[in-house]
């Protein structure tokens, strides 16, 4: 049996459990709990922890030294193409950059209480309190408090819009069969489901408040009283050192990428977050009882390029150092002008084309490129070429994406024929290259390097499929490598 100290020090050195690894004060009838059902008195602290906006909190947060705030990462829901359909309103938006806040508000474990859970409710009745209740059966719960960490900042995010949650996140839908040409493939569907997989309170995200600011992920966040509840059906477990964890009902799953994001973007392997941190091997579907098998050697600090699953929205998190690597607005639209001014043609109706404006992502204008996506050909749009179905001429002169496969004219393949469609966020692109290629079959542009990358990238879809899509409108990629060069061919004269 470790002695206390000794089991501090066996805690603080072990990587997978640096949630529960913290100081947890109390006696050993903590670790190793009694069989009685009754409510366990809590431990004599020397000092209490006063509550997170209490006026006592040290102004720790930005020093005087700071010439400017610090940021710990950004946050960028995939399938959203720089903004939500319905617009980035307050904290329901596309992006989320998370700084470091004025006074630090992370929490950290410690105290257990074992109770009967009828009891659970006057247990939990210190609202300043924040506490996670595992229910273990009908007669008994362990019930975990938290205190104040002045070291760290907690973010929360969910789909709940009260106060606590920092990051709304709504479902984003996600097609094998859209082609993005219009709203839907521009914004990913920005409104909620009417039956919403993405729990209210559904992951947090601890920073640490000192160099080198490591975030780590953590599977449910705390509703309006400060609590988490795992219920009687959520799967939950005792450790082997006597502490308590557990998953949520779709769990919150996690990929790290292989090697360096922006150097060398490869996939890692997808994984689940549990609520104390710890790493496991996927479930057999997404809700089952049962978990997987504890990875040891992964750990949940998220890292540039990290993507974080709420079974209904991916998000992908950045660091400064990656957002260093990534074009701005302000070069997206450099690079839309560098593209028009090599005023591209049509090779059959030699007319120029041009790519619309960034804001412009739902309205197909007159010269927009298209692209047959099976072969990369840019043509301005034309009726003709059906080879399935022949689909009527909108009344400003253009056809909706997907109307039926087309015939190339220029190399007789036939295919999908998309309008092309610039990716408007930065967050996503793996550099700043110039927009040569096309993610098939949406036909959203970007860099050679940025396609290659996310084509080789397995998405979570519904209960234990995974596909690989465009990170831009969330459509499902098709073909060989999921993307296309494209051809453009300059002016005649």
């Amino acid at each position: 049996m470790f002695s206390y100290k000794e089991r501090q020090n066996w805690t603080r050195s072990t990587p997978r459990l640096w949630l529960v690894g913290m100081v947890l004060k109390g006696s050993s009838e903590a670790l190793c709990p009694p069989p009685s059902l009754e409510l366990r008195p809590s431990c004599n602290k020397s000092q209490s922890s006063p509550p997170l906006d209490s006026s006592s909190q040290p102004q720790d947060g930005v020093f005087p030294e700071d010439r400017e705030p610090v940021k710990y990462g950004e946050l960028i829901i995939l399938g959203h193409n720089g903004s939500l359909a319905s617009g980035d309103k307050g904290r329901r938006r596309s992006r989320l950059a998370l700084y470091k806040r004025p006074k630090a508000n992370g929490v950290r474990p410690d105290v257990i209480h074992n109770v009967s859970t009828p009891l659970v409710s006057k247990a939990l009745s210190n609202k300043s309190q924040h506490s996670i209740s595992y229910t273990l059966s009908r007669s008994h719960s362990v019930i975990v408090e938290y205190t104040h960490d002045i070291s760290t900042d907690m973010f929360q995010i969910g789909r709940s819009t009260e106060s606590m949650i920092d990051f709304v996140v709504t479902d984003t839908a996600s097609s094998s069969n859209s082609h993005g040409g219009g709203a839907a493939g521009e914004g990913g569907g920005g409104g909620q489901s009417a039956q919403s997989t993405i729990s209210r309170y559904a992951c947090r995200i601890m920073c640490e408040r000192s160099a080198p600011y490591t975030a780590r992920i953590y599977a449910a966040g705390f509703d309006s009283s400060k609590n988490i509840f795992l219920g009687e059906r959520a799967a939950k477990w005792r450790t082997s050192d006597g502490l308590m964890d557990g998953l949520t009902t779709n769990g919150v799953l996690v990929m790290h990428p292989a090697g360096e994001f922006v150097s060398e973007p490869a996939p890692g392997v997808w994984r689940e977050i549990s609520v104390c941190g710890n790493v496991f091997a996927l479930r057999d579907t997404r809700s089952a009882q049962q978990r997987g098998k504890l990875v040891e050697n992964e750990s949940n600090t998220l890292q540039d390029g990290s993507l974080i699953d709420l079974c209904g929205a991916t998000l992908l998190w950045r660091t400064p150092a990656g957002l260093r690597h990534i074009p701005t607005l302000k070069q997206l639209e450099s690079l839309r002008q560098e593209l028009n001014a090599a005023r591209p043609q049509c090779p059959v109706g030699f007319n120029t084309l041009a790519f619309p404006s960034l804001a412009q992502r739902e309205i197909v204008d007159k010269k927009q490129p298209w692209v047959y996506v099976n072969c990369g050909h840019v043509h301005g749009y034309h009726n003709w070429g059906y080879r399935k179905e022949k689909g009527p001429t909108s009344p400003g002169g253009t056809a909706p994406a997907g109307t039926g496969e087309r015939e190339c004219p220029m190399c007789r393949r036939v295919g999908p024929y998309v309008p092309l469609w610039l990716g408007c966020e930065g967050g996503l692109y793996l550099d700043a290259g110039p927009p040569t290629h096309a993610f098939c079959p949406c036909g959203h542009v970007c860099s050679e390097k940025t396609v290659v990358g996310w084509s080789q990238i397995p998405l979570p879809h519904g209960t234990h499929a995974f596909h690989a899509a465009c990170p831009f409108c969330g459509t499902w990629l098709t073909g060989e490598q999921g993307h296309v060069k494209l051809i453009f061919q300059g002016p005649v004269d």
